[in-house]
């Protein structure tokens, strides 16, 4: 019974989670897919769509530019704009805050370390100053989104990518925080029109207290 009462209040939080793929579905005359896929396989397909558009755009563009358009913490970002893009942490003050505050501390390590080289090709040649670089980034970066109320998780690789030296140069740093931006106007432009209330920056004061 106990086990039954837990599954049934499991599949009414999943439900309340993926009310905007239903809204979604609708407003596009899809939502005959609900009554023949089981609701799961359908949100999966919606984060697998929006994900593979957004970070294509975002790869047409490296390609056009050269420039680093795509860079690995897009990805756990684009993940939390579908599927949880009412959390704190999706919001679009979060995300960008985030890897901004990210970037200036893994560069600003990088730099206190010495500018260290990356050419690392197993974990027995990391060298001191990498070591140092990669802690001192990442606890600046907790530190300072503490301080600001800032929480996006995925700004925790972005500060290893730029403080270990894969990504170091200061127009690549701009690059990459107009990227985010980009990912951003695109999950807020694909929320809105999955019908929810998707905030231009941050939710309010009082939806986020609750």
């Amino acid at each position: 019974m106990h086990r039954s009462r837990h599954q049934s209040w499991f599949a009414e939080e999943e439900h309340h989670a993926a009310l905007h793929v239903e809204e979604f579905l609708r407003r596009i005359r899809l939502d005959w897919l609900l009554r023949h896929l089981p609701p799961r396989l359908v949100w999966a397909g919606y984060v697998f769509i929006n994900s593979f558009i957004t970070i294509a755009i975002l790869s047409l563009l490296a390609g056009f530019t050269g420039s680093p358009f795509v860079f690995p913490s897009l990805g756990p970002t684009a993940y939390l704009f579908f599927f949880a893009p009412m959390g704190k942490s999706s919001s679009p003050r979060h995300a960008i805050l985030g890897h901004a505050i990210g970037l200036i501390c893994g560069y600003a390590a990088y730099v206190v370390m010495g500018s260290h080289g990356f050419a690392v090709t197993s974990l027995g040649e990391v060298s001191w100053r990498e070591v140092m670089a990669a802690a001192l980034s990442l606890a600046a970066t907790g530190a300072i989104m503490v301080l600001l109320r800032v929480s996006h998780p995925p700004a925790g690789a972005t500060t290893l990518i730029v403080s270990l030296g894969i990504l170091t140069k200061p127009e690549y740093l701009v690059i990459i925080e107009v990227a985010v931006i980009l990912l951003t106007a695109q999950a807020w432009a694909i929320n809105r029109v999955a019908g929810l209330d998707y905030p231009l920056w941050e939710k309010s004061t009082t939806d986020s207290a609750a």
